[in-house]
């Protein structure tokens, strides 16, 4: 009951947190900590912060059920998760709005956006892990973390962009590691 509680509790913090904006173009770097979490993708298999050693680069995009700007950049999001090389770089979702245990057709609908969006890279659902790890700063979807090998955020940025801009970050990014 406790553990229902909380998580009742952390979804009703994101959507309230989550519905005050959705795609406001504001952009900042990052803070230098690491992060630790472990939650469970859609298709149920655990994951944790290691996602972040098979890449020198990962793209978090955090996006919601509800927010069009964030549909409407997924369908890049996916052409450029095949475009890159693997080991350089990937893309990971997180689903801000449907929670690790949620009833299915809540994972339907999500499941549903994903393959409708073409957006064929790994998504995450929402923990008490992943929220404390990542998320507290969030206020809006879609927000997008860059984040190292080693699990440092090098940068974040809040709204919707462009495959050609994602793809400047990305390159500038890359040219760094």
């Amino acid at each position: 009951m406790k553990r229902h509680c909380l998580n009742l509790f952390l979804a009703l913090a994101m959507t309230a947190a989550l519905l005050t904006g959705c795609g406001s173009e504001a952009q900042n770097t990052a803070g230098t900590d690491t992060i630790a979490f472990e939650t469970v993708d859609m298709d149920g298999n655990t994951v944790t912060e290691e996602v972040f050693t098979q890449s020198k680069l990962t793209m978090v995009n955090v996006w919601a059920t509800y927010c069009n700007p964030c549909l409407s950049e997924m369908p890049d999001l996916g052409e450029l998760a095949g475009e890159y090389d693997s080991a350089d770089f990937q893309i990971i979702g997180i689903v801000s709005d449907v929670m690790e245990g949620a009833d299915q057709a809540s994972l339907d609908e999500a499941s549903g956006l994903i393959r409708d969006t073409d957006a064929d890279y790994t998504h995450l659902l929402l923990n008490e892990s992943l929220y404390y790890a990542l998320l507290t700063d969030v206020s809006a979807v879609p927000t997008t973390f860059f984040v190292d090998d080693s699990g440092t955020v090098l940068r974040s940025v809040l709204g919707a962009k462009e495959k050609a801009v994602w793809e400047e970050l990305i390159d500038e990014l890359l040219a760094e590691q």
